[in-house]
């Protein structure tokens, strides 16, 4: 039986609650990816050029973490959750991905999104992540499908 974590970034809390539950229905345990400087409404407002948001995606810029102690050595099965931002995983995640060992260890990817896909998140986290098997879950917006992540933990073994 895998040990699951559910590892999430969520800059406003939408991404954060859906995670929760997320962990819920696999029984796995729950960390949060944080900034060392929480953003504020003002550093996540796209919209503005001079944003956090922005300016760290155009210098591709990965913010600091508040901490590096996630157990992720405890963990076979890591779902990683997060918003979609520029069409992709914000760059935190894979600040995130680069201060562990996931070698031999399955990575499945669920996001959250105002209407953007996940098609960009492999190529953009798997240079991160070297060894592990990177898998693309699915978005998150209406909740958590318990049936489907039964079946998905079906199929990881």
């Amino acid at each position: 039986m895998n040990r699951i974590l559910v590892a999430c970034f969520s800059a406003g809390g939408v991404t954060a609650a859906r995670a929760k539950e997320l962990a819920a229905a696999a029984d796995a345990d729950y960390y949060e990816i944080q900034p060392a400087a929480p953003y504020s409404s003002a550093d996540l407002n796209w919209r503005n050029p001079l944003a956090r948001c922005n300016r760290e995606w155009l210098r591709k810029q990965k913010p600091a973490l508040s901490d590096t102690d996630a157990p992720v050595a405890d963990h076979d099965v890591i779902f990683l959750a997060f918003p979609i931002w520029y069409y992709t995983a914000p760059l935190i995640v894979n600040g995130f991905l680069e201060q562990y060992d996931f070698a031999g260890k399955t990575i499945v990817c669920f996001a959250t999104s105002g209407g953007s896909d996940m098609k960009k998140v492999a190529a953009s986290l798997a240079p991160s992540a070297p060894g592990a098997d990177l898998k693309i879950g699915w978005m998150l917006n209406g909740g958590v499908d318990a049936a489907a992540v039964e079946a998905l933990l079906a199929s990881l073994g």
